[in-house]
Formats: C-alpha cells, sequence, structure tokens
C-alpha cells in the first residue's frame, strides 16, 4: 500500500532492525511518518501498522497519546512555549501571549499560510533556563516577551531552512539552566524532532 519514498521505507527498515520486537518502533516510526507526510494523517498510520505488523488502531493508541505527535496539519515552524510550573512563575504567559500577538495567532492554532503554529506545551525539562521555548524541538533558553516577539519575526521574513538551537539560543535567548558544552550547527528542517536516523537534520545555513 505504501507510497513513501524509496529512501523513507528503507530508513523505516534500519529503525525496525535496532528493535528485538518490531513494535518498539511504533514512537520512532510515527516521526518518520510526520516527516514524510508532513503530519499523521491516516494513511500514515496505516503505514506504520503495515510496517509493524500492528493495527492501525493499535499504532493510532500510541500517537493519540503523545501530543508530539500531530493528528493535523501543523505551520513549517511549530513554536512551542512551555507554560508549566517553573516557567510559569518565570513568566512564560507573558512570553506566550507576546507570541500570539505578534504572530496575530492564538495556541493551537495555524496560520492561513502554513508558516506558524503557535503551541503551549508541559515541562520541557530546562527549568533552571525558564521561561523556555522550542520552535521544531529546537529550545531557546531564558526568553523574554520581547525576544519572543523578534522570533516570530525573525521566522516570518528570514524563514530559514534550517532551525538550529545554538543561534536561536544567541539570538532570542537569555539565562541558560547550565553551560551548553558542545556548539552544533546541526538543526531541524521541519516540525519534528531532528534526529539523524529519520533524516530530518540540516546544518545551520551560517556554515
Amino acid at each position: 500500500m505504501s507510497d513513501w519514498s524509496e529512501a523513507t521505507l528503507e530508513r523505516a527498515r534500519q529503525i525496525i532492525a535496532r528493535y528485538p520486537e518490531k513494535r518498539s518502533a511504533v514512537m520512532p516510526l510515527l516521526y518518520l511518518a510526520m516527516a514524510e507526510e508532513g503530519w499523521l494523517t491516516d494513511h500514515a498510520i496505516e503505514q506504520v501498522a503495515e510496517l509493524l505488523d500492528l493495527t492501525p488502531a493499535q499504532v493510532q493508541s500510541v500517537a493519540s497519546f503523545y501530543t508530539m505527535y500531530k493528528r493535523e496539519p501543523v505551520g513549517r515552524y511549530l513554536i512551542s512555549v512551555c507554560t508549566s510550573i517553573s516557567c510559569m512563575l518565570c513568566g512564560s504567559d507573558d512570553v506566550l501571549h507576546a507570541i500570539e500577538d505578534e504572530a496575530d495567532l492564538p495556541a493551537g492554532e495555524t496560520d492561513d499560510d502554513g508558516l506558524l503554529t503557535v503551541e503551549h506545551v508541559e515541562c520541557l525539562g530546562a527549568c533552571g533556563g525558564a521561561p523556555v521555548v522550542q520552535v521544531n524541538y529546537e529550545l531557546i533558553e531564558g526568553v523574554t516577551p520581547e525576544k519572543a516577539r523578534e522570533l516570530v519575526r525573525w521566522l516570518r521574513n528570514a524563514t530559514p531552512a534550517v532551525v538550529n538551537t545554538d543561534e536561536m539560543q544567541e539570538l532570542f535567548g537569555g539565562r541558560r539552566s547550565f553551560d551548553w558544552a558542545i556548539p552544533t550547527e546541526d538543526g531541524a528542517v521541519g516540525p519534528y524532532p531532528a534526529f539523524q536516523p529519520y533524516g530530518t537534520v540540516g546544518q545551520d545555513r551560517r556554515s
């Protein structure tokens, strides 16, 4: 039934081969499906099920449990604002409102151009650098409302092919939870995590 590219199918086979039980590959294959189709379409769910010898209902039960698996189309840039307790106490509500206002887009929505999606999320695991924002799962710590507005304008005007956590931290971030040890030029090429096995990694355009 597949009309996925051969490159994606080969990546899927390589990922499945890493697990003693095929079904254990369901979560990485869901990310792979998002990279292939843009979001988790019914076809994507069926394709993952076929590859893993599962039923679509079994795959859907995983996809619907975790919020990072998108069951509706999202923009080219997925802006996620942590609103858990540490970030909230440090002003993440103001950061979220600034992003919503600058993007003219309420949380949970995607703009008409398919460029931006804004969402608020639970803890992103960088409480020491609160408030924390992610763009396509690339982290920015210590974001102020003013810098959040700059971030939205940058995404709209520069439309970077790759979003890189080091670049965005330098441009829009503040206090970090700790000193980042190893700079990276790799970044995300779409609204899904940047992982080499998924083919979702690109090079920072400054390189």
